[in-house]
This record gives structure tokens, C-alpha cells and sequence, in this order.
């Protein structure tokens, strides 16, 4: 079972990722925060951050900066978090932040069910099943 946080302000994004992750697998922690992000993944223990990239004012490639930095040092990457893209040009932004998967809205369930396994499994930077990693 993994625990994964959603750091959203949008209610349909929260909706969209709860709704492809029901079941006895995952434990869904929502946050609408992204200035408080990194503390709540430490407080809550989670394994995976699912963030959006358009998200307040702090937006989602901090958000991804900030968990990483919060629980990874020079020797260790790193809580693994998954940024959620409007479109797939903006994957070089997940890269350059660090992200250790991405997707494109909408997704799949299988899309996000695979950028998680990525993201724990690896917890680098690699491109989810729809984006093109260059």
C-alpha cells in the first residue's frame, strides 16, 4: 500500500487523480497548500507527491523542489514526486525540476498507476508512458 499526497487547489484535478486510484493500494492525503507541501509529505510519511503544475502562486515546480530538498540530501534524491502537466511541451519543465514522472491531463488510469511505479521504483527524472523524455 502506498501512501500518496495530492497537492492541488483544483477540485476536478483532486477528483480525477482519486478517482483512478480507488482502491486497497493507495492511501489518498489531499493538500490544497503548496507552501506547507514538503512539511505535510514529512508529518503525513508518505511515499509519493502527486502535484499539478499550475497550482497558487507558488506553483508546481517549487512544489517538486521543495519536497525533494525537505527529505532527500546530496547522497539520496528524495521523496519521488509526480507533476501533472497541461500540456506535453511542458515536459522539459518537469525534468529541470526535478520531477521523478509526469503526465499530461488528462490521463489514464494505467498513465497514472504507471508514472507512480516509475516514481517509486526509480525516483528520478524519467518521462511517464505519455511523454517523449527529450
Amino acid at each position: 500500500m502506498s501512501k500518496v499526497l495530492i497537492v492541488t487547489d483544483e477540485p476536478w484535478v483532486r477528483n480525477e487523480v482519486r478517482a483512478t486510484l480507488t482502491g486497497p493500494d493507495f492511501v489518498l492525503i489531499d493538500h490544497a497548500s503548496p507552501d506547507t507541501a514538503a512539511a505535510e509529505a514529512v508529518a503525513k510519511e508518505v511515499d509519493v507527491v502527486i502535484t499539478d503544475l499550475q497550482i497558487a502562486a507558488m506553483g508546481g515546480m517549487a512544489v517538486v523542489r521543495s519536497v525533494r530538498e525537505a527529505t532527500g540530501d546530496s547522497d539520496t534524491p528524495g521523496l519521488p514526486v509526480i507533476l501533472l502537466l497541461d500540456r506535453k511541451a511542458d515536459g522539459f519543465l518537469a525534468k529541470r525540476s526535478g520531477a521523478a514522472a509526469w503526465l499530461t491531463k488528462p490521463f489514464t488510469s494505467h498513465e497514472l498507476a504507471a508514472a507512480i511505479d516509475i516514481a517509486l521504483e526509480r525516483g528520478v527524472a524519467v518521462a511517464a508512458p505519455d511523454s517523449d523524455p527529450r
